[in-house]
């Protein structure tokens, strides 16, 4: 059997993180065990093979949803039906992470999710100190880009469209209906 056949068969393989800084949870639910298992396989492989380091699939508890129905209207209240829904969670921890790396990562996973399974990722970014007095430049920056068109905000027109609508309501085919000219 071929090296990439078998591998199927094993655990993914994972890498290790060198700072474990948290870049990504990444919270898997299903109400399907094998539906769950099987994506958090697929998203741990397709982490590896972004040389991204991830840890998991940790367990998370089980949400347990009951209700109680009556099988009829009105009269038949001892009749009830009782039903339940468990949705199962996975959560997997991407450490290290470039966020570039990680966007694609979660990109890949939606465009190729499985069915019956939803996905909630929370995603970190770290900065460097100072980042404050960089975000105060670009705001500046932004600032006098958009001037210009915070000018004109709400106003399309000039002096010049005011005049040629004038001329127009002054015209002769319109003004066969009212006694007076327009004044301006």
């Amino acid at each position: 059997m071929p090296r990439s056949v078998q591998a199927v068969y094993l655990k993914p393989l994972k890498r290790k993180a060198q700072h474990g800084y948290p870049s990504c949870d990444l919270q898997l639910r299903s109400y399907s065990v094998r539906n769950v298992e099987f994506f958090a396989d697929f998203a741990l492989r397709a982490a590896y093979y972004l040389h991204l380091p991830a840890l998991g699939p940790i367990p998370l508890p089980r949400i347990t949803e009951r209700w109680t129905v009556p099988r009829s209207n009105f009269v038949n209240k001892k009749s009830q039906e009782n039903f339940e829904r468990i949705t199962l969670r996975r959560l997997i921890q991407v450490h290290d992470g470039h966020p570039q790396t990680v966007e694609i990562w979660l990109a890949f996973l939606r465009r190729h999710a499985y069915y019956g399974v939803g996905m909630k990722a929370n995603m970190w970014e770290h900065e460097s100190l100072g980042v404050g007095k960089t975000m105060d430049v670009s705001l500046e920056n932004l600032k006098e880009s958009l001037e210009p068109k915070w000018a004109h905000f709400g106003r399309r027109k000039n002096p010049a469209t005011s005049e040629k609508v004038y001329d127009m309501m002054n015209k002769d085919s319109l003004r066969h209906n009212s006694d007076a000219p327009l004044s301006g």
